[in-house]
Protein backbone atom coordinates (compact mmCIF):
# COMPACT_ATOMS: atom_id res chain seq x y z
CA UNK A 1 0.00 0.00 0.00
CA UNK A 2 2.99 2.60 0.22
CA UNK A 3 4.70 2.08 -3.00
CA UNK A 4 0.29 2.68 -3.96
CA UNK A 5 0.53 6.55 -2.14
CA UNK A 6 4.16 7.05 -3.20
CA UNK A 7 3.20 6.52 -6.90
CA UNK A 8 -0.10 7.53 -7.47
CA UNK A 9 -1.78 10.31 -4.53
CA UNK A 10 -4.03 9.34 -2.06
CA UNK A 11 -7.06 9.32 -4.14
CA UNK A 12 -6.21 6.36 -6.19
CA UNK A 13 -5.06 4.85 -2.67
CA UNK A 14 -8.38 5.53 -1.17
CA UNK A 15 -10.04 3.78 -4.28
CA UNK A 16 -7.18 0.58 -3.37
CA UNK A 17 -8.48 0.27 -0.29
CA UNK A 18 -12.05 0.71 -0.91
CA UNK A 19 -11.56 -2.12 -3.48
CA UNK A 20 -10.41 -4.63 -1.33
CA UNK A 21 -11.96 -3.48 2.03
CA UNK A 22 -11.36 -6.29 4.78
CA UNK A 23 -14.42 -8.63 6.15
CA UNK A 24 -15.72 -7.87 9.13
CA UNK A 25 -13.76 -11.35 10.57
CA UNK A 26 -10.64 -9.46 9.48
CA UNK A 27 -11.27 -6.49 11.14
CA UNK A 28 -12.10 -8.28 14.19
CA UNK A 29 -8.35 -10.38 14.31
CA UNK A 30 -7.07 -6.52 13.61
CA UNK A 31 -8.76 -5.07 16.34
CA UNK A 32 -7.62 -8.18 18.48
CA UNK A 33 -4.03 -7.45 17.72
CA UNK A 34 -4.88 -3.06 18.92
CA UNK A 35 -5.45 -2.00 15.35
CA UNK A 36 -7.26 1.10 16.06
CA UNK A 37 -7.82 1.81 12.13
CA UNK A 38 -9.85 -1.75 12.10
CA UNK A 39 -11.88 -0.15 14.91
CA UNK A 40 -12.52 2.70 13.26
CA UNK A 41 -13.67 0.71 10.13
CA UNK A 42 -16.03 -1.41 12.03
CA UNK A 43 -17.18 1.04 13.80
CA UNK A 44 -18.11 3.13 10.32
CA UNK A 45 -19.39 0.19 9.01
CA UNK A 46 -22.18 -0.74 11.72
CA UNK A 47 -22.59 2.36 13.77
CA UNK A 48 -26.13 2.83 12.04
CA UNK A 49 -27.95 -0.42 12.25
CA UNK A 50 -26.52 -0.83 15.94
CA UNK A 51 -27.72 2.71 16.59
CA UNK A 52 -31.36 1.85 14.94
CA UNK A 53 -31.09 -0.94 17.23
CA UNK A 54 -30.66 0.38 20.76
CA UNK A 55 -33.12 3.31 19.62
CA UNK A 56 -35.69 0.85 19.15
CA UNK A 57 -34.91 -0.66 22.29
CA UNK A 58 -34.67 2.28 24.82
CA UNK A 59 -36.49 4.92 23.03
CA UNK A 60 -33.64 7.70 23.92
CA UNK A 61 -31.51 9.08 21.68
CA UNK A 62 -29.00 10.40 24.08
CA UNK A 63 -28.73 6.71 26.07
CA UNK A 64 -28.40 5.06 22.42
CA UNK A 65 -25.32 7.02 21.79
CA UNK A 66 -23.76 6.17 25.19
CA UNK A 67 -25.36 2.44 24.58
CA UNK A 68 -23.27 2.66 21.16
CA UNK A 69 -19.66 3.55 22.55
CA UNK A 70 -20.31 1.20 25.35
CA UNK A 71 -21.35 -1.85 22.72
CA UNK A 72 -17.86 -0.99 20.66
CA UNK A 73 -15.52 -0.32 23.37
CA UNK A 74 -16.85 -3.76 24.64
CA UNK A 75 -16.21 -5.24 20.96
CA UNK A 76 -12.86 -3.62 21.11
CA UNK A 77 -12.45 -5.62 24.62
CA UNK A 78 -13.47 -8.80 23.53
CA UNK A 79 -12.64 -8.39 19.73
CA UNK A 80 -9.92 -11.64 20.78
CA UNK A 81 -12.84 -13.62 21.78
CA UNK A 82 -14.65 -13.12 19.36
CA UNK A 83 -15.31 -17.29 17.75
CA UNK A 84 -17.13 -16.51 15.01
CA UNK A 85 -20.57 -18.53 15.77
CA UNK A 86 -22.29 -15.85 14.03
CA UNK A 87 -21.63 -12.91 12.06
CA UNK A 88 -19.79 -9.84 13.32
CA UNK A 89 -23.23 -8.00 12.73
CA UNK A 90 -25.19 -10.42 14.82
CA UNK A 91 -22.21 -10.15 17.56
CA UNK A 92 -22.75 -6.30 17.97
CA UNK A 93 -26.73 -6.14 17.40
CA UNK A 94 -26.62 -8.72 20.43
CA UNK A 95 -24.28 -7.18 22.80
CA UNK A 96 -25.94 -3.91 21.64
CA UNK A 97 -29.14 -5.15 23.14
CA UNK A 98 -27.66 -6.93 26.14
CA UNK A 99 -26.66 -3.61 27.18
CA UNK A 100 -29.90 -1.49 26.28
CA UNK A 101 -31.60 -3.82 28.30
CA UNK A 102 -29.75 -3.27 31.33
CA UNK A 103 -30.00 0.16 30.84
CA UNK A 104 -33.77 0.02 30.47
CA UNK A 105 -34.26 -1.88 33.48
CA UNK A 106 -32.08 0.38 35.19
CA UNK A 107 -34.19 3.39 34.18
CA UNK A 108 -37.39 1.57 33.74
CA UNK A 109 -38.80 -1.20 36.10
CA UNK A 110 -41.74 -2.20 32.94
CA UNK A 111 -40.71 -1.78 29.36
CA UNK A 112 -42.56 1.10 28.04
CA UNK A 113 -44.49 0.21 24.84
CA UNK A 114 -43.98 4.07 24.07
CA UNK A 115 -40.19 3.96 24.54
CA UNK A 116 -39.66 0.71 22.00
CA UNK A 117 -41.41 2.06 18.88
CA UNK A 118 -39.88 0.32 15.80
CA UNK A 119 -38.22 2.53 12.92
CA UNK A 120 -40.17 2.98 10.10
CA UNK A 121 -37.94 4.49 7.71
CA UNK A 122 -35.27 1.87 7.15
CA UNK A 123 -38.41 -0.43 4.97
CA UNK A 124 -38.54 0.63 1.67
CA UNK A 125 -42.37 -0.73 1.19
CA UNK A 126 -43.57 1.73 4.14
CA UNK A 127 -41.58 4.83 2.30
CA UNK A 128 -43.19 4.22 -0.95
CA UNK A 129 -47.03 3.86 0.67
CA UNK A 130 -48.88 6.88 1.74
CA UNK A 131 -47.98 8.62 4.99
CA UNK A 132 -51.66 7.72 6.04
CA UNK A 133 -50.64 4.04 5.99
CA UNK A 134 -47.17 4.64 7.18
CA UNK A 135 -48.37 6.05 10.47
CA UNK A 136 -51.21 2.84 10.77
CA UNK A 137 -48.45 0.63 10.36
CA UNK A 138 -46.17 2.84 13.30
CA UNK A 139 -49.03 2.55 15.63
CA UNK A 140 -49.78 -1.45 14.69
CA UNK A 141 -46.05 -2.01 15.45
CA UNK A 142 -46.88 0.06 18.97
CA UNK A 143 -49.11 -1.92 19.43
CA UNK A 144 -47.40 -5.47 19.28
CA UNK A 145 -46.16 -7.17 22.07
CA UNK A 146 -42.06 -6.67 23.06
CA UNK A 147 -41.33 -10.32 21.52
CA UNK A 148 -43.45 -9.94 18.32
CA UNK A 149 -42.06 -6.28 18.23
CA UNK A 150 -38.28 -7.51 18.38
CA UNK A 151 -38.73 -10.15 16.21
CA UNK A 152 -40.03 -7.89 13.15
CA UNK A 153 -37.65 -5.29 13.89
CA UNK A 154 -34.66 -7.58 13.51
CA UNK A 155 -35.97 -9.29 10.52
CA UNK A 156 -37.34 -6.53 8.67
CA UNK A 157 -35.37 -3.31 9.26
CA UNK A 158 -32.16 -4.96 10.27
CA UNK A 159 -32.68 -7.79 7.72
CA UNK A 160 -31.21 -10.51 10.16
CA UNK A 161 -31.72 -14.13 9.10
CA UNK A 162 -33.96 -16.12 11.42
CA UNK A 163 -30.68 -17.55 12.68
CA UNK A 164 -29.40 -14.34 13.23
CA UNK A 165 -32.45 -13.42 15.23
CA UNK A 166 -32.25 -16.92 17.77
CA UNK A 167 -28.47 -16.00 18.21
CA UNK A 168 -29.44 -11.94 19.28
CA UNK A 169 -32.38 -12.99 21.40
CA UNK A 170 -30.91 -15.76 22.91
CA UNK A 171 -33.94 -18.11 21.83
CA UNK A 172 -34.45 -21.13 19.86
CA UNK A 173 -35.12 -20.68 15.44
CA UNK A 174 -38.86 -21.83 15.88
CA UNK A 175 -39.53 -19.57 18.62
CA UNK A 176 -38.44 -17.11 16.22
CA UNK A 177 -40.26 -18.53 12.88
CA UNK A 178 -43.23 -18.80 15.69
CA UNK A 179 -43.16 -15.38 16.95
CA UNK A 180 -42.16 -13.81 13.40
CA UNK A 181 -45.32 -15.77 12.26
CA UNK A 182 -47.56 -14.34 14.24
CA UNK A 183 -46.61 -10.92 14.32
CA UNK A 184 -47.47 -10.30 10.65
CA UNK A 185 -50.62 -11.69 11.34
CA UNK A 186 -51.47 -9.76 14.49
CA UNK A 187 -49.88 -6.41 12.44
CA UNK A 188 -51.94 -7.35 9.15
CA UNK A 189 -54.95 -7.30 11.86
CA UNK A 190 -53.99 -4.44 13.41
CA UNK A 191 -53.64 -2.77 10.23
CA UNK A 192 -56.94 -3.05 9.30
CA UNK A 193 -58.58 -2.17 12.73
CA UNK A 194 -56.22 1.21 12.81
CA UNK A 195 -57.17 1.56 9.73
CA UNK A 196 -61.68 1.60 10.92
Amino acid sequence: MTATWAQTGPATASSAWAAVAPSDDELIQRIASGDRLAMRSLFARHRVPVYRWLLHIVGDASLAEDLLSETFLEAWRHAASFEARSSVATWLLAMARDRAISARRRRHPEPDAATTRADPAGDPEILLETKDRAERVRRALDMLGPGHRDVIDLVYYHARTVKAVARILRIPEATVKTRLFHARSTLAALVDRVAA
